[in-house]
């Protein structure tokens, strides 16, 4: 599991259901949210069966280095059986996106959802691609006689040959009930609405659409740290800046000290900060750590509201810990600047 990462992502592989056995791969915030090697030679493990990750990632917003995605598909060709499992979503807003499944197509299923893009987040329209010539239905085919039996009991009831069912349709079938595979699927309203949003992108050759995201998002990320006091830097090529992740422990010691960053986390609860923000200035971040990340931390989404509330999201973060630092001397007696840029 690539952390951070949505919290379906966490929350899924734990149900009754499934009940795997996970292994965190964690970006680290020093390392500008990428994976080290040192992380990705997790995959190395042959108990280890698949690598479910978001790219460019949730919450961080960073898309994977070009070293890192070569990395992993160098892992991929000593273990042909690794199956990647990339949720692309936020890729149309990145510079010059590379997904995994360009780089190991068959062993990769590839997510992609047109939500975000066209802000169409309540009609759920998704893909799900796999190569003609995939890792998955090698494995099924290699599955022992028992599995395979049971298997076909489970599909025959929609094909003549349940043996030779692609993962594919075994998916779409499972996504509404084996039984009720008649209906799985889009329903033709969604299927209409994702040709004409298709189209239209197809039509914008110059992306004139997607230049124009890239700027608002990325002018509400500015104005959000200027007001915070975090310098604004826009000279990494694998920021995507749809979200924004404020990681205490990272920038509270950049700023002010690890022995701030100390005081502040044995005198506070973990959700202290956030909750303080919500009912003292109408703020509403989600935690950081719900999302896998290690550190406290909270989560801005730029794709809601204007540049203006913004600022005003900025100035509510700064006057929060100026706040924190005037109780950090007082108990202590130091002698911490308040407001000092970040």
């Amino acid at each position: 599991m690539g952390r951070p990462i949505f919290t379906p992502y966490i929350e899924i592989p734990r149900l009754n259901d499934y009940q795997l056995e996970v292994v965190n791969v964690d970006a680290d915030v020093a390392n500008n949210w990428q994976y080290s090697n040192q992380e990705l030679d997790k995959l190395r493990d042959p108990k280890v069966k698949a690598f479910f990750l978001v790219n460019p990632s949730n919450p961080p917003s960073v898309k994977l280095s070009d070293e890192s995605l070569q990395y992993i598909a160098d892992i991929v060709k000593e273990r042909p059986d690794l199956i990647l499992l990339t949720d692309d979503v936020y890729g149309t807003f990145a510079d010059d996106f590379v997904s995994l499944f360009a780089l190991a197509p068959q062993n990769t299923i590839l997510v992609y959802s047109y939500s975000k893009y066209f802000g169409a987040t309540g009609w759920r329209l998704g893909t799900v691609v796999t190569h003609k010539d995939n890792v998955l239905d090698r494995l099924i085919a290699q599955l022992p006689n028992d599995a395979k039996k049971e298997l076909h009991h489970r599909y025959e009831s929609i094909t003549t040959e349940p043996d030779k069912l692609k993962f594919i349709d075994r998916l779409v079938a499972d996504s509404r009930t084996v039984a009720l595979n008649h209906t799985a699927g889009l329903s033709t309203p969604q299927q209409v609405q994702m040709v004409l949003f298709s189209l239209f992108s197809l039509m914008d050759t110059p992306d004139a659409y997607k230049k124009a995201l890239k700027r608002l998002i990325r002018a509400r990320k500015r104005a959000l740290y200027q007001e915070i006091g975090i310098p604004f830097k826009d000279d990494d090529p694998n920021q995507v800046d749809y979200y924004s992740i404020l990681d205490l422990h990272f920038l509270g010691g950049r700023t002010y000290g690890n022995e701030f960053v100390q005081w502040l986390e044995q005198n506070t609860k973990p959700s202290e900060l956030l909750f303080r923000l919500a009912s003292e200035t109408r703020v509403v971040v989600l935690p950081g750590l719900g999302f896998g990340t290690q550190h406290r931390s909270g989560r801005i989404s730029l794709a809601n509201l204007n540049e203006s509330d913004y600022r005003k999201i900025g100035r509510a973060v700064r006057a929060l810990m100026d706040d924190y630092v005037e109780r950090y001397n007082a108990a202590t007696g130091k002698n911490l600047e308040k407001g000092k840029v970040l």
